[in-house]
């Protein structure tokens, strides 16, 4: 296991610290409570602050919040900024506002939306939720498949001229091993098929994703290099689109996905058993002084067969 973090830190080098510091991935969550808030920040301050206090539990479903002119005590702002504040709240489905009753806190679970998603993933302590992590990754493994299928269904020349072009690009950045490249490549080639789906559910969906895998694209490269190198599985899909072959994008776009998916999730789960919080740099096992590790190692299952390749139907 300490080998494991050991690699992903060697992977990540400086990036994690500067970025999120070195309680990225700590399971420990930092109690934090409500503070004064600075007059200059107002309305999005205090949303950031009563809806973090919703969604990591400390305000239970079916409670009041304290009354405005207690909450503008509290935060050290004007009562304009709390109302507006709590509509957000309320459009957030954070919490319902009545006349006369007060502001009541919502199970979020049952009432928010894919918007609050970002929020969950990443804590106020500079930490990120895994199960959030592990929850977007199998949405992601999920929804892919059947993009792939509807766009197959629904895609005309222009877009199967545009996964054409995209395919043809990743060709050349194979070539040059340009792992950035191809990370953004990929994310342009799913963005095209979503559009060619046609289903603005999916869409939607998609946006969100991928503005949470934005936020943590760097530190995703290397877990997810098999995914985005796999140039022959994006040509395949584009090319069972360009013929209408459903089934063929569907299976082929699964076994894609498994690629990236299966490593995350091997590696959310090792730092789910993990007792201590991800190593700075420099931080190396006694019985390797070197720090050296195979990147593999912390995101390989033990003992997991790899999934089968993804060939042309």
């Amino acid at each position: 296991m300490r080998a494991a973090l050991r690699a992903l830190t060697n992977w990540y080098d400086q990036l994690i610290i500067r970025w999120f510091g070195p309680t990225l991935f700590s399971k420990q969550t930092l109690t934090m409570g409500l503070r004064r808030i600075a007059k200059k920040t107002l309305s999005d301050e205090v949303y950031d602050q009563l809806s973090g206090e919703i969604v990591e539990g400390r305000f239970d479903p079916g409670i009041s919040l304290p009354a405005e002119r207690q909450l503008c005590d509290m935060l050290g702002v004007n009562r304009g900024a709390i109302r507006e504040a709590l509509k957000r709240l309320a459009h957030a489905g954070l919490v319902s506002i009545s006349q006369g009753g007060g502001t009541k806190v919502l199970d979020f679970r049952r009432n928010a939306g894919l918007d609050l998603l970002m929020q969950l993933l990443f804590r106020r302590d500079n930490t990120v939720d895994l199960e959030v992590a592990r929850s977007i990754m199998e949405m992601r493994a999920a929804l892919a498949p059947d993009i792939a299928r509807l766009c197959a269904q629904r895609a005309d020349e222009a877009d199967v001229a545009v996964l054409r072009k995209i395919v043809g690009q990743m060709t050349a950045a194979a070539e040059r091993d340009a792992l950035s490249e191809l990370q953004d490549l990929s994310l342009r080639f799913w963005d095209a098929l979503v559009r060619g789906s046609g289903n603005i559910a999916y869409e939607l969906a998609f946006n969100t994703l991928r503005e949470t895998y934005d936020r943590l694209r760097d530190v995703l490269v290397q877990v997810m290099a098999d995914e985005v190198r796999d140039v022959r599985s994006h040509r395949t899909i584009a090319e069972a689109v360009a013929r209408g072959d459903e089934l063929s994008a569907k299976h082929v776009a699964s076994a894609l996905m498994e690629q990236g998916t299966r490593r995350v999730l091997a590696l959310v789960a090792a730092l789910q058993d993990a007792t201590l919080p991800v190593p700075v740099p420099g931080d190396e096992d006694e019985d390797d002084p070197s720090g050296a590790a195979d990147p593999s190692d912390a995101v390989d299952p033990p003992d997991a067969d790899d999934p089968p390749d993804a060939t042309d139907p």
